[in-house]
């Protein structure tokens, strides 16, 4: 064979990793369900062992206080306008949407408050290779256990709970640690057209917005993964 076509040859069956990078706030309701809506389309992929999940912060409200008192539908009555009325339809709706998806979710009690150190804690998490772990302990005792994410405290508990030596995480949350690193993925995401979350970056190809059904997740993996392919 022409050492030309081998080398074609070689470069179709050496496909590249696909890189998935996510950005995302733990205070909103809607990653909880968008994350668990992925991770059955990457179940059911094939080439699941071939993707490169990359976890991207980006904050919500990045001027929030750490210490709110109001729940989310008090938010949305404050902050929307919404009726009681209003809100509550609308977290019900959620609701069972996260049901379908095996989640088990208790908005009313949930607190969105400033979530800039749970980011750097899932940075943290990501470098020492739990992010995912870390990440998913999070979001579940915000959408479903009403707990202060932002409250350090709680914060080294629910790292611990998800692999985390206790002390370390308590020691990178004392100080500034992967701070730059929330700002730069948050500076990526304005450059690549992120403008809420959750939002996935199939393949450096595919832009993604919002909590999609499991088929389009699973139609972007299969698309880049072609296209990976490509020599």
């Amino acid at each position: 064979m022409p050492l030309r076509k081998f080398s074609q040859l070689v470069s179709v069956l050496l496909v590249e990793k696909i890189t998935v990078d996510i950005w995302s706030d733990i205070v909103c309701p809607w990653r909880h369900l968008g994350k668990r809506r992925f991770d059955l389309a990457l179940a059911g992929f094939e080439r699941a062992d071939d993707v490169d999940v990359r976890l991207r912060a980006f904050e919500l409200d990045p001027h929030g206080r750490p210490d709110d008192p109001r729940t989310t539908p008090e938010r949305m009555r404050d902050d929307l306008g919404m009726t009681p009325q209003q809100a509550a339809a609308g977290l019900r709706r959620i609701t069972a949407m996260a049901a379908d998806a095996g989640l088990d979710y208790h908005l009313d009690r949930a607190r969105p408050v400033n979530s800039f150190d749970a980011h750097r804690l899932v940075q943290y998490a990501a470098s020492a290779g739990v992010g995912d772990r870390v990440q998913d302990r999070l979001l579940r005792a915000f959408t479903s256990e009403g707990v202060n994410i932002a409250d350090r405290g709680e914060l080294v508990r629910l790292a611990a709970e998800a692999g985390l030596d206790a002390d370390a995480a308590a020691r990178m949350l004392a100080g500034d640690a992967h701070a730059d690193d929330v700002r730069a993925d948050e500076e990526l995401g304005r450059r690549v057209g992120v403008s809420g979350v959750p939002t996935f970056l199939v393949g450096g190809r595919f832009l993604l917005a919002g909590a999609q059904p499991v088929e389009v997740f699973a139609d972007a993996l299969r698309r880049a993964g072609e296209q990976d392919a490509t020599p």
